[in-house]
């Protein structure tokens, strides 16, 4: 075989700072610990922040620490625009944004849209009556003349989605905890709050917004029952095997049209301030499509991600391949953002049972993928998931499904600095997760002694795709597969850069790219060709090749 030109797909000539930037996900309560407590605030991100600028990165995203229960862990807000005592200030906040700046980082947050904490002024002025002037601002809904739920709508955290008040004698919409109930984006004056909310941490100096949930923002107005999905058709990319939520499809209590709408109107707050927005599409059947909807053009959301690489199955080549020619058919006009972990999924390196080898394979493979990045905190540590005895819990979604699914806290366990105690320097405290033990020996500390680190890895390849613009917002070409090995050309003409993994069982090889390339990405144990034109890689070995004069 020999490789012809690919089929070019070009991106959008822009200078906007978010196309095919390396976003760093921090979560607060388990990054650095700064009044020995046990709970990761603010000032310890201040603190923390040159590491996270000697990565290379662009830009951290901040999950939030906005005034809450914490029934969810902060993804229940009780006041989107003040900072839970826990996490510090409004002013330790704004320490946050200008050391980032003065770092040269954009700073994302986490804005929680879709649903607010039952302990929210606006739920407890919403369930007093019917006639408030906030009755309105919720899903609410009568119950069927046998007194059970308006439809079959079922919670992504367990049972139905519908929670009886008995002040109003009527069921409110909870897509996840019943503490967590659905505001509701028909009515204009909740999208009147929720913009004056991004408006509010436009001004204090954030660069934009990561949209939990953007999906599920608007439900249908008729409450139409969702119909059932066939066995054959379900994942559990979005919720375990064990959730009977994947047995539906999901047509009606999320991905509704109106969606749109309210996105056209959060960029158009945005755009003064050239802030970005990064969506969370959570959809196992969908995703790319409502990827490509939410993005298209240039008057919604700049980017989003779905969960193709957030799923359980290790990618091959193959579906690789699959994943971005189905984005480039549904999203010719939108932008991805790929992460392979984050707060919310198994970490990667014990999802897909890798080796050392394979983690820094897949992470050569990211900064080279067409679209932005995200790298949740320890990624680059190569950190696996913490197991949790059952007493030390804390996530809800892992209390109501144990021991078939242990949740969420496995990946949310303190960042490991140093190995100067069982807390990995997070705190002199006792963490409110327990560090595990496995992952002190992979502290930061001791593998910034070591230049074979996975942590040096990670700066290398962030650095490679930096050294290469086509790699952070050039043009694509098609992705292909040859005998395991994934492949694709970024760019063309002078400076494009040919890329090609090894993700198979065992030893592959295919014909190397016509015309004149020179190696490059030795640092990151990149291999040249052989003689012949035949380009031979070992299982997790990579090729990387720059197109010259």
């Amino acid at each position: 075989m020999t490789l012809g030109q690919p089929i070019m797909h070009s991106s959008k000539a822009t200078d906007e700072w978010w196309r095919g930037a390396v976003i760093y996900q921090i979560y607060p309560r388990s990054f650095q610990d700064s009044d020995d407590n046990g709970i990761g605030d603010l000032r310890g991100i201040v603190c923390r922040l040159p590491y996270v600028a000697l990565l290379g990165v662009d830009a951290v995203w901040i999950s939030p620490f906005f005034t809450s229960p914490m029934k969810d862990y902060g993804y229940d807000v009780a006041n989107y625009t003040d900072v839970d005592p826990m996490f510090g200030t409004l002013a330790d906040f704004d320490a946050v944004v200008e050391a980032a700046h003065a770092l040269g980082l954009k700073v994302m947050i986490d804005l929680v849209l879709s649903h607010s904490s039952d302990k929210h002024p606006w739920f407890r002025e919403s369930h007093r009556s019917r006639d408030n002037p906030r009755a309105n601002w919720y899903v609410w809904a009568d119950a069927k003349p046998d007194g059970t739920p308006p439809n079959n709508w079922l919670s992504i955290f367990g049972g139905s989605a519908w929670h009886w008040d008995a002040r109003r004698c009527q069921y409110y919409l909870h897509n996840f905890l019943a503490s967590q109930p659905d505001l509701n984006f028909h009515e204009p004056a909740v999208q009147d709050a929720l913009l004056d909310v991004a408006r509010f941490w436009l001004e204090r100096g954030v660069d934009g917004f990561r949209l939990d949930t953007i999906n599920f923002y608007t439900h249908d107005a008729r409450l139409r029952d969702n119909p059932a999905l066939a066995p054959e058709a379900r994942n559990d990319s979005i919720a375990p095997a064990v959730n009977p939520y994947n047995h539906q499809d999901h047509l009606y209590d999320k991905n509704q049209p109106e969606t749109v709408g309210f996105l056209r109107r959060l960029r158009a707050v945005m755009q003064p301030y050239n802030a970005a927005a990064l969506g969370e599409v959570g959809d196992a059947q969908r995703g790319l499509e409502i990827l490509g909807q939410y993005t298209a053009g240039n008057d919604l959301m700049q980017m989003c991600y779905a969960f193709e690489f957030l799923s359980h199955d290790r990618p091959d080549a193959a579906h690789v391949a699959e994943v971005m020619t189905r984005l480039d058919q549904v999203a010719s006009d939108g932008w991805a953002c790929w992460a392979f972990s984050n707060h919310d999924v198994e970490r990667h390196a014990s999802r897909w049972a890798l080796s050392d080898a394979a983690i820094r394979t897949m992470a050569t493979l990211i900064m080279c993928l067409r679209g932005s990045v995200c790298i949740y905190q320890g990624e680059e540590l190569g950190l696996g998931e913490a197991e949790i005895a059952r007493e030390d819990l804390h996530d809800p979604y892992g209390i109501e499904f144990w021991p078939e699914f242990k949740g969420r806290d496995g990946c949310r366990t303190p960042m490991v600095w140093e190995n100067s105690n069982q807390s990995g320097g997070f705190s002199l405290g006792k963490p409110w997760l327990p560090v595990a033990s496995e992952h002190l020996g992979l502290n930061v500390a001791g593998q910034e002694a070591d230049e074979g680190s996975i942590l040096s890895h990670y700066r290398h390849a962030i650095a490679f795709r930096k050294a290469h613009s086509v790699l952070r917002n050039g043009e694509h070409g098609g992705v292909r597969t040859e005998n395991g090995i994934v492949w694709f050309i970024r760019g063309q003409g002078a400076g494009a850069v040919f890329c090609a993994f090894n993700l198979s069982e065992g030893d592959a090889q295919m014909d190397s790219p016509q015309g004149k390339w020179q190696p490059v990405g030795g640092e990151l144990g990149a291999v040249a060709p052989g003689a012949g034109g035949v380009l031979k890689l070992k299982q997790w070995q990579v090729c990387l090749l720059v197109k010259a004069l």
